[in-house]
């Protein structure tokens, strides 16, 4: 039997991004640069390249240079053109001509759970992907078609997991499993979010990739809110793993060992910002080799 297939993504971005206050005080975290496109550039990017062209995000208050960067700017446009810098006005229309962009405001902050259900309109009752804006994906490992292709397989819902070390696992939702995999795609069975070490049910953690069933919103819509006094999504796939295919039940997970940036933290966004500047040909190689000088001597040499 073949499931409804995927063809929207949704991308909730209306957090405050105050771990990387004061920068975000005027400016949204999902802008922040990693080397020359923000973060969130990546994430539409991952989206198109696993066939979702049409795009919501949900966003709050102070967003609105994330718009602007994916709406037109004729103004700089045709100044580009007028130079006749054909390489450049093509990198400023590359992310206008992505997707199929919508915004819907959040409006009051309550919690992932509560954003997913603010897109309940937009996507209708069709399965769609939530790709958190936090989470970047190294491009070499994609994992959200795969995620695609098992929905289409097993219906339900998916998640993307991560194998976390054990101290760690408070941070995270965290999913019990059946231990017998079918080709790597494991059952959910129960699902915690932050759990105290002792009490969490595995290592696995869940990150910022879903394939959600549209059952997940008549769930969300009678989930009071938990952990933080808001909706956590992690408490409906609970209840979803528990009912039966034929109301959209069903949750599913699978591992993901690739290369993943939490672009939320400083120390792994510095990361994905060196590793992904490494990897261009136009800057690589002089990258690369600053580096070695760098931490060989712990100078620049330009002092």
């Amino acid at each position: 039997m073949t499931f409804q297939g995927v063809r929207k993504a949704v991308i909730p971005a209306a957090g405050l991004g105050t771990r990387f206050l004061p920068v975000t005080k005027a400016t949204p975290k999902e802008m922040l640069p990693v080397v020359d496109k923000p973060a969130i550039q990546y994430v539409v990017e991952e989206a198109v390249a696993a066939g979702l062209e049409d795009i919501l995000f949900v966003t709050g208050r102070s967003k609105r240079p994330l718009e602007d960067h994916f709406d037109r700017n004729y103004e700089l446009e045709q100044v580009l053109e007028s130079k006749g810098d054909t390489e450049r006005l093509n990198l400023v229309r590359e992310s206008t001509d992505l997707a199929r962009i919508h915004y819907v405001r959040q409006g009051d902050p309550l919690g992932l759970g509560h954003a997913v259900l603010v897109a309940q309109q937009h996507v209708g009752d069709e399965p769609f992907a939530v790709l958190l804006g936090d989470d970047l994906i190294d491009a070499r490992d994609p994992i959200l078609e795969r995620m695609i292709a098992i929905r289409s397989e097993f219906g339900g819902s998916v998640l993307c997991l991560m194998q976390v070390p054990r101290e760690t696992i408070s941070l995270y939702g965290c999913v019990g499993i059946e231990t017998d995999p079918i080709n790597g795609v494991f059952a959910v069975t129960d699902l915690v979010e932050k759990p105290d070490i002792a009490d969490a049910p595995s290592d696995l953690a869940i990150i910022g990739r879903y394939i959600l069933d549209p059952a997940v919103f008549a769930v969300l819509s009678e989930t009071a809110p938990g952990r933080g006094g808001e909706i956590q999504l992690t408490d409906a796939l609970r209840v979803l793993a528990k009912m039966s295919p034929a109301q959209g039940g069903g949750v599913r997970g699978v591992i993901f060992d690739g290369r993943r940036y939490d672009t939320g933290d400083k120390l792994s966004y510095l990361q994905a910002v060196i590793t992904l500047a490494s990897q261009r040909p136009d800057i690589g190689p002089q990258l690369t080799a600053w580096l070695q000088e760098f931490t060989s001597t712990g100078s620049t040499g330009n002092q």
